[in-house]
Formats: C-alpha cells, structure tokens, sequence
C-alpha cells in the first residue's frame, strides 16, 4: 500500500499525539478529592460516639485560640532556626523555642516545593502534584474547600499583607489585603517593608481574628545570590525583629478569661544550596513551624523539634479555631496542641479529623475496607463510644483514665495510617496506561525510521504492507492475545486504571491498532534488513536506494543517540543524565581523533581532493604563498583540536556540580563566587569577555563589531554594578546597585546586532542574491544572541560561554570542514555538545536549578513576557546556541561548496527553508520543556517524542520539496 510522505507523517504524529495523550493520563494521576458537596459544613459534623444510647452532641469543642497571626517566611530553611547558626540568625525567635511556650516542629512540604502548590496545600490540606505548576500559573481563584472560605464563612475577620498570589487565589475573603508581586526576585527590602509598614496600626487594633503575614525577601535573596550569602543574616535578624514585635504585641493584648492567642512562624519550602527551590532535596522541603501560645506549656531546654507533615497545620488551625475540617485535607492534627486541653476535648478532636480522613479514604479508595487505618478508626471510634458511656455516667476512677489514654492512643494510629495511604494515593501512577502509551509512541517511532529512506526518496512515498499484516495469522493471535493480557489486568488490578475504564470499542480498537501496528513493523523490519549494515572504515554513510552503509563514527552517534534515549527508562540515568552526555562526548572526542589520524597519517590523499581543496578553499583564507607550510600547520592544529576539546570539556564539568547525587559538594563556581576570590573572578570575567569578543567579530560587519565591543563593556558594567566583579579603582565595599542602567545599555546593542543582522538577511532574500550578505546576517544575529546571553550568563559561568564558542570555531575550521563531515553527522554532533553544555551551566532534571533571577536583569518591576523569555534562554543557552550555530555553519557551507549529503538529506530537508531552520531551534529548545514537571520526568518518553517530531517534519519538508522540483520541471 503505497502512502505519500505527507500523509505518511500525518498518520504519524496523529497518533504519537494520542499515545502521548494516554501515558500522561497515567503519570499525572487523578487527585484525592471528595464526591461530598463542594465545602464543608458544621451541620455536616458526626455526633460524639455514644455505646449504647442516643448519639450525643455534634457540636464542635469550644475554639481553642481568639486570635491567629501566621507570620509566613517565604524559603525558611529549618536550619536557620534549629541549626547551629539559629541563635545568630534568629536570636529571639530561638529563646522562644528553648524557653518559652511553644511547640517546634521540622515540617516536611512535599515536592514541588513552589510557592502556590506550597500555599493551596497549606490552606486545603491537600498535596499539589507537579501538574498543578503548570495548571495554575496566573490562577483564578481557588474553588476547592479550604481555610480561609471556612473562617470567613464562619465570620472570621481576615487580614493579609504580602504575596498577591494569596489574593488572586482567594479573592473578596480578607477585610484587609495589600500585596506585592511576588515575581520580581531583584527586590529584596522593599517587598518586605510593604507588608512591615502595617503592623504597627494593624496589631494596635481589635477588628481581626486572623492575620496573614507572608514574606518574601529572603527567598529573593536566595535566587540572587544563595542561602550562604552575606544578605542572609541581616535579612533574618530582620524577620526575628518582626517576630518579637508581634509577639509582645499580642502578650501586651492578651486579657484574663479570654481564650489565647497563637502565634505561627513556618516557611512554604526551603531553599537549596544554590538559592532555589522546586526540587525534593533535604534542604527544599524541610521548613521550620513553630506554634508560639500562652495555652502551651513553657519548655526548660532545647528539644529535638519533632517531624510533621506541612498539611497537618491545616486541620489544627481548622480545629484550632472552630471551624471544619477541608474535606480533601490528608492532614492529622498535630497532638502537642491539644494537650492542655481535656482529655474529652482531645477524643473529640481526633474523632473529628478521623472521621473526615475516613470520608475521603471511602472516596478516593474502591477497597478502603482493606486499609489498616480504616480500620484501627472504627475500632477507635467504638472504644471512644465506651469511653463516653462511663464518662456521662460520671464515673471518674483511674480505669476511665487509663481507657481514654488508650483510645486517644489508638486514633493517633489509625490517623498516622489513614493519613500515609491518602498521601501515597497521590505517588501512584497508572502502570498500565502509561506502558499501553509507550508501546504505541515506540512502535510508531519504529516504523518511522524504518520508512525513512523511502520517504526521503525521490518518489516521496512509503510502501506499508497494511493488508498483509491485516490478513496474517500472526494480527488475529496478537489480537487474542493483548485482548486477554487486557482482561487480567482490568480484574486483577488493585487500584483503577484509565484504560480500564474505556469502552470495550475503544479497547478494541486500539489493540487492533497496536497489533496490525507490530505486524507492520515486523514486516518493514524483514524487508529492510536481509540486506545487513555494512560496516566500512573510511567513508561516510552513503544511501543507495533501500541500502544502508555505515562508517564508524556512524555507528558511534547513531549508537549513543539511542543508547542515550533507552537509559532515560532508568530513574537513576534521569537524576545524572549529564554523566551519560560527559561520556559521550568524550567517546566522541577520541572517535574524531582517530578519523584525522587516518586522513593526515594512515590515508594518501588522491589528486582530485587536493584538486577539490584547491579550487573550493576556505571562505576566511587566501591561497598560500607556502601550501605545504600552511598544510602541515592546518594538521598539526586539526590532530590538536580533539584532545583541547576533550581537556576544555574536563574543565568545565569541574565548574559546576549538577545532577542530584553529588549537587551539594564544592565547585570550583563557587570558590570563585567566594567574596575572597572576587579579584579572581573579575580577571577571569574581563578575560573572558576579551576572548568571546575576539571569537565572535570575525563574520561580523564593522558596526555590529563596534557594537559588539560596547555591549561587552556593558556586560562587565553590569556584572561590577550588582557587586559580582570589581573595577580596579573600585572597592570591595560599596554598595551594589540593581544595574539596571547598565544591562538596559547592553540590551540597546543586542537590539541593534540583530537589527543589522536580520536587515542583511533580508536584503540578501528580497533585493539582491548575495551570498557572502546573507552569511554576514546569520553570524551576525548570532553574535547578538551571544552578547544577551553573556549578559544573562553568572560571572563564574562565562567560561562556559567561552568553551562552547570556542569549540564550535576549532570543529568548524579543522574538523567539520576538513574531515568532510556530512550534514547529519555535523548535525548529531552539534545536538550531542548542546545536551552537554546544557549541564556545563549547572543546570538538571530538577526544577531547583533554574535560576530565575535572571529573568529580571534590566526590570525595575515585575514583567510577565520578559521575564519568562530571559528565564528560558538563559536556562537553555547551551543547546540553543548550538542549534543556532548549526543553522549558520550548515548554511554558510552549502553556498559555498557542495555538501555531502548521503544520509544527512534528512538534515539539509530540514534546512532548506527559513521555517525549517527555526524549527530546528524551537525543538532543541523543547528538549527539556516538559522536565519541570516533575524531578525525575518520564524522560525517555520526551525523547521518543523528539525523534518523531524531527523526522515527522522532515518528510513534510521532504514532501514540498519534491513537489516544488516536480513544478520547475
């Protein structure tokens, strides 16, 4: 069955849509929510257990606090309270913790430790997954039962000053709010002197119940400049200063015969040891969470702080104050609050949250009867119901004590169990779609490569044995087969599958798929591979119709491209991905090493390539007076470039430590970031800008050069403006700036070179086919994006930006050009250095590594569109340069000579259109777009999705081209 190329790639990417489609139904799974009515109700509250009688009271125990303040602290790591540098940090906040009445708690968030999952699971006591960091960036209000609906519901007075993600997510619920964007991460006093400025006339006053106070400084801090910087401790004595205010404040307030105040210190998340946050390390989601109230009893000494979830506030603030439980809470109130109240009160607080945690285990869970916690409640609850039977009947003895301790015992187990089952409710994927999923993006890539060469033929067409597969014995039998493996799963399975819950049509149609699928591939695989790969030491890949034929360096990049895509199944490979990248490309170093060995030692160049060399010389270099002088200079410099490029890449690893395993221990990024070093790291910074100056102007026009050299100069401005670098009549001690003048500046002539650049592009394309012209404009657009992202780059990352241009100037003159590389093997290269300078910038699968404090160089105020595109390329400057240098080499190249293109037509396919050239970018860009949602992302599944999107679009492009030459003939 013959099937055009675009029709082919159609079916294609259809399908890889839906597979893609039924995996992440899968690893996104649904969350814990209750089937109840939308919010709770104190109407909706059981009755006391009572054996034996009528059900007693099903009113709540008397509130336990008048007033709250919660006094959040935005990045507050535990160890800046209960570490060893606490009493320097938070003198005050620390006694309290020793000596006064107050409980100390190390609360655990759960990933990602972002701000507004961290909120929402503060107030609803649920737990966010890493769907919602994308399902709620700019979100609406917060429909779902929580906290603050129940206070205000229940006539609560609210005031809130700080993060306005709080108001957008809860709108029209305080008395009183002013707050400050929380996304302009270069401000670090001003955004906490707006919320400071009210606590003086607010704390003065009687109109409120609840007081919300979220701070954002020291989490700015920690973007800017990291948790060990000098801009800590001041801005921690300043969060203790607002600590003790408030607290003798509410001391000074507190009357006799009222019920107590309490006074809450917690942070939303951590910070790890480069400033961020998102990840799951130790110092990202553990957080401080201190209850500081005269109903607690006043501690003799430093305790251990004990471990609670960061969801349990949310039930012992809920029963703290009166109000209900949210129904999606899987939080358990924590104990220590409650006993200085009676042991009947105790009971009927832990009945309460048990009875809520049982209703959303009943919802969430077809077998919740087989859960230990279900069922330790109901034993609970029935001992509480015998308790209560003596205890009305007024029997006071030791046994009823005795019995109450052990029922109150009891509930905190069934809590603990109850809590942990709905917690790992939300850590369950759906195996069984997320594997059907990656069986059809797999069998679809398959077929794909397969059916490449004739796609990419003259003809424009794939030949797929559908009928044939449709009429063998084998599809029946597949089809029996997968229909029962479907049956045992869906009856045997524990917990709900999607899959599961489909039409037995659907069902059946997709086995047949997957099936005629596996028949049709195995078929192409017959057809296709009789033939053998031939393996040949000298020459690149040639195709010849069906016939495929490898070199060794062929072999090499086809094999670690898809040795690389198969190790993304392991967790382990996801966590140090950027091993498996070092190691490649240090394999491909001594690869190309061996290849100029053979063509300057072991190969006798024939007349006709020294012929070719010398009517076809390079585009930068003149005919030599002294041709054998200049021949042996250009071996010597190509026999040195792999083993520079091999010792650049070792240096630069040991600049920044990435990955998940070894990110904590030094680098040599941060000795240089030392204040001690400072001198250093400005010689190297100025060195640095000398060299990529020098690299870069060579292609440039003598306006964007003059251009050029001013932005660096700006660059370095900047960088000695916001303290990173010195001037050498500057002293180390004067005060930094935001720099904003200075990056502006910068910005100006970016905006210029790629004005320059773009305007001879178009002049080459619209009024004059000028070659050299149109060359000029691409290097020079690319100049302009290396001056943004110098700009963009950490002082101590620059050398990063040196190596990388650095090698692509050495590959291109002495390697690509002269070993006669081909446009696919130019192009794995370029897409094998771009993965791996991706994590020479320090950056990895963990959302913690992207520096976002960039996204505001130049921004006196917070700007969305801005901020978000500096954020991006600054993260994936590394592959996007490359992509980008690939577009001008491969460019520069086919205009001046022919290329060979053997198996890299695929390649120029993609190249030969300005859309085609952007694309190229805009995937390598996409590489990594979907790592943010979770630590260790599904990768090899993304990078399934790659591959087919390249090569699906190649066969369009394919396909046009073919139909534009069939049209000139």
């Amino acid at each position: 069955m013959k099937v055009r190329s675009s029709v082919f790639a159609s079916f294609i990417l259809i399908f890889e849509v839906v597979g893609i489609a039924l995996f992440l139904r899968g690893f996104f799974p649904v969350p814990v929510k209750s089937s109840f009515s939308s919010k709770s109700k104190l109407s909706d509250l059981p009755a006391e257990p009572l054996t034996g009688s009528s059900p007693n009271s099903s009113r709540l125990p008397h509130p336990l606090f008048k007033r709250v303040v919660i006094m959040l602290v935005d990045a507050l790591r535990e160890d800046f309270v209960f570490g060893s540098s606490g009493r320097m940090y938070m003198p005050y906040t620390r006694h309290v913790v020793e000596r006064g009445s107050a409980h100390s708690f190390v609360a655990k968030a759960r990933p990602p430790t972002v701000t507004m999952p961290r909120i929402k699971a503060l107030t609803t006591g649920s737990i966010p997954g890493f769907i919602d960091v994308v399902m709620n960036l700019n979100s609406p209000a917060l429909l779902e039962d929580n906290l603050i609906w129940q206070a205000k519901t229940a006539g609560k007075r609210i005031v809130f000053y700080g993060d306005d993600t709080w108001v957008r997510l809860f709108p029209k619920h305080f008395m009183e709010y002013d707050g400050t964007t929380s996304f302009f991460v270069s401000d670090y006093t001003e955004v906490d002197n707006n919320v400071t400025r009210h606590l003086d006339s607010t704390l003065k006053r009687d109109d409120w119940d609840i007081l919300i106070l979220h701070y954002l400084g020291l989490d700015h801090i920690g973007h800017i400049s990291g948790p060990h910087s000098s801009l800590i401790q001041p801005k921690l004595l300043e969060m203790d200063d607002i600590l003790k205010k408030i607290h003798s404040a509410l001391i000074s307030k507190e009357a006799e015969g009222s019920l107590p105040y309490l006074l809450v210190l917690c942070g939303d998340h951590g910070m790890s040891e480069t400033g961020s946050h998102g990840g799951s390390s130790e110092p990202e989601v553990n957080t401080p969470l201190v209850l500081i109230s005269p109903a607690f009893k006043r501690k003799v000494g430093m305790e251990k702080p004990g471990v609670v979830e960061q969801v349990d506030l949310t039930p012992t603030l809920a029963l703290g104050l009166g109000l209900p439980i949210s129904q999606n809470s899987v939080g358990r109130v924590i104990p220590g609050v409650l006993e200085e109240t009676s042991l009947r009160d105790q009971l009927r607080f832990l009945h309460l949250n048990g009875h809520q945690l049982s209703c959303l285990l009943k919802d969430s869970m077809p077998n919740y009867e087989k859960e230990a916690g279900f069922e330790q409640f109901r034993v609970a609850e029935k001992a509480h119901g015998n308790w209560m039977k003596l205890y009305l009947e007024g029997n006071t003895s030791e046994v009823l004590s005795n019995m109450g301790k052990k029922v109150l015992k009891q509930y905190l187990e069934a809590l603990a169990a109850m809590s942990s089952a709905l917690s790992k409710q939300l850590g369950k994927y759906d195996m069984y779609s997320m594997i059907a999923g990656m069986v059809f993006v797999f069998q679809l890539l398959l077929i794909l490569l397969l059916a490449m060469p004739e796609a990419l033929s003259g003809a424009a067409a794939v030949d797929l044995p559908v009928l044939s597969a449709l009429l063998s014995l084998p599809f029946y039998l597949l089809c029996l087969l997968l229909a029962s493996v479907h049956v045992l799963v869906c009856t045997s399975a524990e917990s709900s599958c999607y899959f599961c819950s489909l039409s037995w049509g659907l069902v059946f149609t997709a086995v047949a798929f997957s099936s005629a699928m596996f028949c049709i591939l195995v078929s192409m695989a017959t057809r296709r591979f009789p033939l053998g790969p031939k393996i040949h030491s000298k020459s690149p890949l040639r195709s010849s119709g069906s016939e495929w034929s490898l070199s060794e360096l062929d072999v090499l990049l086809l094999a670690g491209t898809i040795g690389h895509t198969l190790s993304l199944a392991s967790s382990s490979f996801v966590e140090e991905e950027h091993q498996t990248w070092y190691f490649l490309l240090s394999t491909l170093c001594l690869a190309v090493f061996q290849d100029v060995c053979r063509k300057y030692f072991r190969e006798q160049r024939s007349p006709v390539e020294e012929e070719e060399e010398h009517i076809l010389p390079s585009k930068d270099c003149h005919p030599s007076a002294h041709p054998k002088a200049e021949i042996c200079s250009e071996k010597w410099l190509a026999l040195a470039t792999p083993p520079f490029t091999l010792a650049c890449c070792r240096l630069l690893r040991s600049l920044n430590q990435t990955g998940v395993q070894w990110a904590h221990l030094p680098d040599v990024g941060h000795w240089l970031n030392s204040s001690e070093h400072k001198m250093v790291l400005s010689l190297l910074t100025a060195f640095c800008l000398v060299l990529i100056y020098l690299l870069v102007q060579r292609r440039c026009s003598w306006v964007s050069k003059v251009a050029l050299a001013l932005g660096l100069l700006g660059v370095y401005s900047y960088r000695a403006a916001v303290g990173n670098v010195l001037f050498p009549w500057q002293h180390s001690g004067h005060t930094m700036s935001k720099g904003t003048v200075e990056a502006r500046f910068v910005y100006v002539f970016v905006l210029g070179i790629l004005f320059t650049g773009t305007k001879d592009l178009l002049r080459s394309q619209i009024i004059t086919a000028d070659v050299k012209l149109k060359s000029r404009g691409l290097w020079e657009i690319y100049s302009g994006l290396v001056l943004l992202v110098s700009l963009l780059f950490r002082a101590h990352n620059l050398p990063v930006l040196c190596g990388c241009l650095l090698i692509q100037t050495l590959m291109a003159q002495f390697i690509w050009k002269k070993l006669h590389y081909d446009a696919a093997q130019t192009t794995i290269m370029h897409y094998w250095f771009g993965q791996a300078f991706f994590y020479f910038q320090g950056n990895s699968n963990n959302i913690a590594t992207v520096d976002i404090s960039v996204g505001f160089i130049g921004l006196e105020s917070y700007v969305e569109a801005p901020a978000i595109f500096l954020t991006a390329l600054n993260t994936y400057a590394g592959p996007l340069l490359w992509a980008c240098h690939l577009v001008c080499y491969l460019s520069s190249e086919r205009d001046r000579s022919p290329v060979a293109v053997g198996h890299g037509c695929y390649c120029l396919a993609l190249l030969r259109s300005v859309p085609a050239a952007a694309y190229i970018v805009l995937v390598t860009v996409l590489r990594y777009h979907l790592f943010i949602w979770s630590v260790f992302s599904p990768k090899l599944l993304y990078e399934s999705m790659h591959l087919l999107l390249t090569a699906g679009v190649c066969l369009f492009f394919n396909t046009m081209e073919q139909n534009h030459s069939s049209s000139r003939s």
